[in-house]
């Protein structure tokens, strides 16, 4: 690598120094040192200058030992659900990892793939075969849950490392793996996390309700799916790598990246649920007003409200030109939010529609009388 570095100025001791696209004002006391300053911010170099009579010589060395390097840990997993005594229910038990380490340019710096040794599915379900191809001698034969992590973290520790999934569904089956064989609730080696789906959909401009799978993803960026043996860790992993060079943008990658400290797992472990208690005060009664397709005006309730199909409805009239709505209304709370979803619909009564409906049967019949009539 060449790296131009440029003295530009010397006043009062000090120098002023161009690398690249950065300028740095630096403080020399001697004829030779190391400016220490610099190796924060560019750590794969040693600067060193060199003064002789008024020209100062910038000597810069490559290394590789110096310095914590950040890389993207990209991570797919494959599971098998089995029922679990201990539990006394069903636990998504990790059957393979695979994952690839790219560095701060996206490039490939090593992969890693292990086949997990299976304690409580000693057999795969016919579906997880099929989709997978792997089978029972390959995960008899793995390697156990606490003694692969073990290795995983070993192969991926770094503080500044990235580990990106697609979806936060991975990344829910670990710590529930974690729970179970190592009694603890988080993964050692996750600091700092990315839902690389989630962000994708942002970068394609792709609707938060419409999850998109990692193969259709792939297709929509214009990458062939067919060189990889998808639903297999590793394959999955280099796949979700490729769309990652694709989509890549520094600034918007960086807010979503999340530390994964006590609120990320809390965030993670808790459940949405739908709220049916209209006294709930994270009911926004503000937000229960309907508003007229038709003109626009407000409309008034003219029911109670009643909880159906998981969210409160009630039947609203128009001021103006008395249209009759059913709106519905769907609060749901999330970790750090609740979702508002609500809709409007014309309003027939029960009794209107059956006297509508007797109204046209009656006019039918009157019709078929008349051709009879006429026939004869």
């Amino acid at each position: 690598n060449i790296i131009i570095a440029i003295v530009i100025g010397i006043t009062n001791k000090r120098v002023f120094v161009i690398i690249c696209d950065a300028c740095f004002l630096v403080k020399y006391s001697s004829s030779m040192f190391v400016i220490s300053s610099l190796l924060l911010t560019f750590n794969k170099y040693l600067f060193i200058i060199v003064k002789q009579s008024k020209v100062c010589y910038i000597i810069i060395y490559e290394f590789y030992l110096t310095g914590e390097v950040m890389n993207y840990i990209i991570v797919d997993l494959e599971w098998n659900n089995t029922y679990c005594k201990k539990k006394n229910g069903f636990l998504n038990e990790i059957i393979e990892i695979g994952a690839v380490k790219l560095d701060e340019n996206l490039q490939t710096v090593d992969t890693f793939s292990m086949f997990i040794k299976a304690q409580l599915g000693k057999k795969l379900h016919t579906r997880v075969k099929e989709l997978t191809n792997i089978t029972n001698d390959d995960i008899s034969g793995g390697t156990p849950f606490s003694q692969a992590m073990a290795l995983f973290r070993k192969w991926s520790s770094g503080e500044d490392n990235v580990i990106l999934t697609w979806g936060d569904t991975d990344v829910r089956v670990l710590v529930e793996n974690f729970k179970y064989f190592n009694g603890i609730n988080f993964v050692p080696f996750l600091k700092n996390y990315i839902n690389l789906q989630k962000y994708a959909q942002a970068f394609m401009n792709i609707s938060k309700a419409d999850q998109i799978g990692l193969s259709a993803a792939a297709e929509k960026l214009g990458l062939v799916t067919e060189n990889y043996s998808l639903h297999r860790a590793l394959d999955d992993s280099l796949l979700t790598a490729d769309i990652f060079r694709v989509i890549f943008n520094p600034t918007m990658i960086a807010s979503y990246t999340l530390k994964c400290d006590n609120s990320f797992y809390a965030k993670l472990s808790f459940k949405p649920k739908i709220i049916t208690d209209i006294n709930s005060p994270l009911v926004d009664k503000t937000r229960m007003k309907c508003f007229c397709d038709a003109c626009g005006s407000h409309c008034d309730r003219i029911s109670d409200w009643r909880v159906m199909n998981q969210a409160f409805r009630a039947v609203f009239q128009c001021r103006s030109c008395k249209r009759k709505l059913r709106f519905t209304i769907r609060f749901k709370e999330y970790y750090d939010r609740v979702d508002i979803k609500s809709s409007a619909v014309p309003f027939i009564d029960k009794k209107e529609l059956e006297a509508s409906q007797k109204s046209q049967q009656a006019l039918r019949k009157e019709r078929e009388n008349e051709n009879v009539s006429n026939k004869a």
